[in-house]
């Protein structure tokens, strides 16, 4: 009687303890989620998560807190995920320069993208616009690149860091046209745009949605988009291929990811959460507007989808001779 009670009270733990371990997992999420963004607030990666907060809280039924922290093109945020709990209250919003460019253009990064991280979801993806201050006196990207060789070393450019995508684009554009300006990186766009509204830079490549605004209120002028057709945002801008200045697609994208390691029932609870926001008509509308594409990805695809970027990009790096320390 006495083995059989034994028995029978060593089941009834590993009941329990199975179920307490399934309630925790089915209760996710019980606090707070935050979402690391690896620039300072008021740029495009910050305007692209405020967008779908409201829709996210709703679905998840939990308040989703968005923190920065900026610094080396987004690897200070990235880092601080990688090292972070795999327990899906602390994610990553990343961007092309954060996860496929900087690991290319480092000779040093602080983490590795596919192995100390797990795809969530991609959120969207969208070109970059080409903005000049407003007083450069050049009303298209041709008349640029002239006044450019005719002021060798004159012109800078800002970027949002070091090794980003903002950075890439115009050494990309400087190799096909042999113009020469002066790279000057800022921790983030927000601060990037303030120098180049003000003069100090004359020139940037930056993600549509953030462009548009700008140029929509004359303050600062587009002259081509990196798309291989125009963008509703900026309908009346050029490709670059249009304008004959130099062969330039590029599409950056968007996306969430969370620590290696991550119960895979929190990652599909969150993807699910993601898709159901980014297929909300509303938020597919504003997005448009914005000059963004909604271009969802699952966790599976996305993963695949970083893992084709990544050599992509490097070669991308490569041509361009973009490499830091």
């Amino acid at each position: 009687m006495n083995r059989i009670f034994r028995i029978t009270s060593q089941f009834t733990i590993i009941f329990l303890s199975l179920g307490l371990c399934f309630g925790v997992q089915a209760a996710y999420p019980e606090k707070p989620i935050k979402v690391i963004i690896g620039f300072p607030a008021g740029g495009p990666l910050d305007a692209h998560m405020r967008l779908l907060v409201e829709k996210l809280q709703a679905t998840l039924g939990q308040t989703i807190i968005i923190d920065y922290k900026a610094g080396a093109g987004g690897t200070v945020g990235a880092q601080y995920v990688a090292q972070s709990p795999a327990d899906g209250y602390t994610l990553l919003l990343a961007n092309t320069g954060t996860m496929v460019i900087n690991p290319a253009v480092y000779t040093k990064t602080s983490y590795d993208t596919l192995k100390e991280f797990q795809a969530i979801a991609r959120t969207a993806q969208q070109p970059l616009a080409l903005i000049v201050n407003k007083d450069v006196p050049a009303q298209t990207l041709k008349e640029f690149v002239a006044y450019a060789r005719a002021n060798p070393g004159k012109l800078n450019y800002g970027s949002a860091g070091n090794g980003g995508i903002s950075h890439l684009v115009p050494e990309m554009l400087k190799n096909e046209t042999g113009i020469f300006m002066v790279h000057i990186p800022f921790k983030g766009s927000a601060p990037a745009f303030t120098d180049l509204i003000a003069g100090h830079v004359q020139f940037m490549a930056e993600s549509v949605p953030q462009a548009a605004n700008y140029a929509k209120s004359g303050k600062v002028r587009a002259l081509a988009v990196t798309s291989a057709k125009r963008n509703p945002a900026l309908p009346n801008t050029p490709t670059v291929i249009e304008t004959g200045v130099a062969n330039l697609e590029v599409v950056g994208f968007y996306g969430i990811l969370a620590p290696k390691g991550t119960p895979p029932d929190v990652v599909s609870k969150l993807n699910q959460a993601f898709k159901e926001t980014l297929e909300s008509p509303e938020i597919q509308k504003k997005m448009l507007e914005q000059g963004a594409d909604p271009a969802y990805l699952n966790a599976d695809q996305f993963t695949k989808f970083l893992t084709g970027e990544m050599p992509r990009w490097a070669k991308a790096v490569k041509q361009a001779g973009a490499k830091l320390d």
